[in-house]
């Protein structure tokens, strides 16, 4: 990047998660972009070549799990790293578990639950992007 900053692209349907997120992303140095489901997510990316992807599992047009797959099927975007956004297993520790699981296995970097307090989630993408 010519100013330094990693850029992020941030997909969720949650215009709220979105705003909250990418302003406290923005304080921590990063730039961010969003979008609003996984379709739109892909085309921004494309486009945008982020350094990271945040991107919410579950979403209405394309979910994340798909939205992830023609990402990583497109050699334009193929090696953007991408960390899945998620709501579940909350307080299931076996559910943490396949979250964690399902997310390598497939190829993501790892998996942040939304419920994490941003601070977390901020200290978390700086470790991916170390």
């Amino acid at each position: 990047m010519p100013d330094g900053k990693n850029k992020i692209l941030i997909v969720d349907d949650d215009a709220d998660f979105l705003e909250i997120i990418s302003i406290k992303l923005k304080k921590a140095g990063f730039d961010t972009i969003s979008a609003q489901n996984g379709a739109m997510g892909v085309e921004a990316a494309k486009k945008e070549k982020p350094d990271l992807i945040l991107m919410d599992v579950q979403m209405p047009v394309m979910n994340g799990v798909e939205a992830f797959f023609k990402l990583r099927n497109d050699p334009a975007t193929s090696k953007i790293r991408l960390v899945f956004l998620t709501n579940y297993g909350e307080a299931d520790k076996d559910a943490k578990w396949l979250d964690d699981k399902f997310a390598r296995e497939i190829g993501a970097q790892d998996y942040i639950k939304k419920t994490e307090d941003l601070a977390t989630i901020v200290s978390e993408i700086k470790k991916i992007l170390e």
